[in-house]
């Protein structure tokens, strides 16, 4: 059965699946990394191509920008297409000033003062956890490519924090036992939606802007780095 935002079928998607939030890098995705990719879902431009992995046939797919956004897409995952997990990679800010520029981010929980889920399931919840198992598969494919993560927490917020009149404010309102390192916008709704359906959920993040470092970086250094976040959740989630 498909639905009014997805016209695949069931069966067409898997029931492994990296999301990013931009279409046309969950295309990249496809195209460079899949065995015989086939696109079964564009309504909306949301792509989703499923194909082989190292033999494993796993879904790449989008899911926006934004917890209403990416919400939609995971619920209707879990709920209609039988997915059983889904790892999420994206950019986020830094707020530590440990974290480097193209540094990777292993989400542990997110905090949000979005009304999310109370709105979606009637209940005050503020933070969502990641699946244990999940990251642990995650932190076994790292230590097999040789490569580093940051594992910490990370606030979702329900805009784009360099616009805020007032980040501040906002940044002193985030409980400080939570040690929070980086903002993005969608991790809060994808963990929160698979606690409901008892299902698994994590995110990996590469850091893009900091507020405490001064520095650019080439798109050569960015494309490397996305690569090497891709290369661990296309190995972690054929685990």
């Amino acid at each position: 059965m498909a639905t009014v935002h997805n016209e695949a079928h069931v069966g067409e998607i898997s029931k492994l699946v990296v999301m990013a939030g931009d279409p046309l890098r969950v295309k990249m995705i496809a195209s460079k990394y899949l065995e015989n990719p086939k696109l079964v879902n564009d309504v909306r431009g949301m792509y989703a191509y499923t194909g082989t992995y190292k033999n494993v046939l796993i879904t790449i797919m989008a899911h926006g920008m934004g917890m209403p956004s990416a919400g939609i897409y995971v619920y209707e995952l879990f709920k209609y297409y039988n997915v059983e997990k889904i790892i999420r990679i994206g950019t986020c800010g830094a707020y530590s000033e440990d974290l480097n520029l193209l540094d990777v981010i292993l989400v542990d929980k997110s905090y949000t003062e979005s009304n999310y889920a109370f709105t979606l399931n009637n209940e005050h919840v503020n933070l969502a956890s990641s699946s244990f198992k999940l990251n642990s598969q995650i932190e076994d494919t790292v230590k097999e490519l040789n490569l580093n993560v940051t594992k910490g927490n990370v606030v979702t917020s329900d805009c784009f924090d360099w616009y805020m009149t007032d980040l501040k404010s906002f940044l002193n309102r985030i409980p400080n036992d939570l040690n929070i390192i980086a903002a993005e916008m969608e991790s809060f709704a994808i963990f929160y939606i698979a606690s409901m359906f008892k299902k698994e959920a994590s995110c990996l993040l590469t850091v893009v802007d900091s507020h405490y470092k001064n520095a650019e970086i080439s798109s050569e250094e960015r494309e490397k780095s996305l690569d090497n976040m891709t290369l661990i959740a296309l190995n972690s989630i054929i685990k």
